[in-house]
């Protein structure tokens, strides 16, 4: 049974959901601040940090895991591997190696500065490679943005700026030896790779009818076959001893795959009917929970940690706007290539999970973690701000193009 600290916590985390986007449309009379800052904002208000009137507790996390599961679900869901590979993918991928290199070595220097060992550098190095697709996804959608070419060199960033940390994650921070992380890693890529291989037969007619059926009765096979699918490959993660992430961003790889022998209707509505379960519950509640779990207090108390907040957001952009501003130099007009850095340098939920790694393994103080978080926080507010205005509607084209 929930008890009533518990539920007390639970509904004051779904009014600050409820209000975030009132705000947001409140405030984008003067500015345009996406929802989940606020969120995030909302959650250090009525965290311990601040009124301290919700708290944290198994149940809350739970429902919090679940949210950060269904954003990464989404993420590899929008990847559209036609639209990005080739090109695109590969100027993403070489990209990232360069910002792994100048992580790492910012990372050092950072770990130097706030008194951190070696793998406290390379904690902090690895969180500074990533970029939060799944937080500018709703962003480049509802800019019209996503089917642009914009929104696919955009896609393609943020592919390999979320998988790539997460492998290193799962190879390098997992507290298992490097050789045995890679097979397990191979492991649950075969079996991945096999879901998707099956997710791209054509699908048996029954199953087929089943969707179309459903979609308007209480049946919603389509919906409880994702969620499923969903459940299985971040169990499978789970049991792997992997982060239940990677397993989530298969996941949304795989349905896309399943879901394009459905007809146009259909994906539309299941698409609509999953959005309503992500970014009408989950996922409001993981931002409004990351803000109760910010360390307000830690942050404020070390001079370093407060330091760490600009400088990491400029850390963010040498690191990962740089590479990518110059593998996609020839490949945009400067307005967009302008965006297309800020949305790369844009970054919080792999942030917030590999600094949470650091500090339970003592790797990274608590302050340190708020640091770096506070400014992944800045980055969601600023960079995509900075990255719509910089893209004139003149020079968007609404066509879904594959990029080369």
């Amino acid at each position: 049974m929930v008890g009533p600290t518990t539920l007390n916590s639970v509904v004051l985390i779904a009014l600050a959901a409820a209000m975030a986007p009132l705000l947001a449309q409140a405030f984008g009379r003067w500015i345009s601040i996406p929802s989940t800052v606020i969120e995030i904002v909302l959650g250090i208000v009525i965290g311990p940090a601040a009124l301290g009137i919700a708290h944290k507790d198994d149940f809350v996390n739970t429902l919090s895991n679940f949210g950060l599961v269904l954003l990464f679900f989404l993420a590899g869901y929008e990847v559209d591997f036609t639209r990005i590979k080739g090109g695109p993918l590969t100027r993403a991928a070489s990209s990232w190696a360069v910002s792994l290199v100048l992580g790492l070595a910012i990372g050092a220097l950072l770990a130097l500065m706030v008194g951190s060992g070696a793998a406290g550098g390379f904690t902090i190095g690895l969180a500074l490679t990533t970029t939060a697709l799944g937080a500018i996804l709703p962003i480049l959608r509802d800019a019209g943005t996503l089917p642009t070419p914009l929104g696919a060199q955009t896609m393609a960033v943020g592919a390999v700026g979320e998988f790539a940390p997460l492998v290193a994650v799962a190879v390098l921070l997992s507290g298992r030896a490097p050789l045995r992380s890679i097979v397990v890693l191979g492991v649950f890529a075969l079996i991945a790779v096999g879901a998707a291989i099956l997710a791209v037969r054509p699908m048996p007619p029954r199953m087929s009818r089943a969707i179309t059926v459903t979609l308007g009765t209480s049946g919603q096979f389509a919906v409880r076959l994702i969620v499923l699918v969903v459940l299985a490959l971040v169990w499978l993660a789970t049991r792997l001893d992997l982060d239940v992430i990677l397993g989530a961003f298969a996941a949304g790889i795989t349905i896309r795959l399943l879901l394009n022998s459905t007809g146009e209707r259909e994906i539309e509505t299941i698409e609509s009917k999953i959005d309503g379960l992500a970014f009408g519950l989950f996922i409001p509640f993981f931002f409004v929970v990351t803000g109760i779990g910010f360390d307000l207090r830690a942050l404020v108390s070390s001079a370093s940690a407060i330091a760490l907040v600009p400088i990491g957001l400029v850390a963010f952009m040498v690191v990962r706007g740089l590479p990518v501003g110059f593998a996609f130099r020839r490949h945009l007009p400067a307005p967009e290539l302008k965006a297309l850095r800020l949305y790369a340098a844009t970054e919080l939920p792999l942030v917030v999970v590999i600094t949470g790694i650091g500090v339970d393994n003592d790797w990274l103080t608590a302050a340190t973690a708020a640091g770096l978080v506070g400014a992944a926080m800045l980055s969601v507010l600023l960079y995509p701000l900075l990255a719509l205005r910089s893209t004139a509607p003149s020079s968007v084209t609404a066509t879904a193009t594959v990029v080369p």
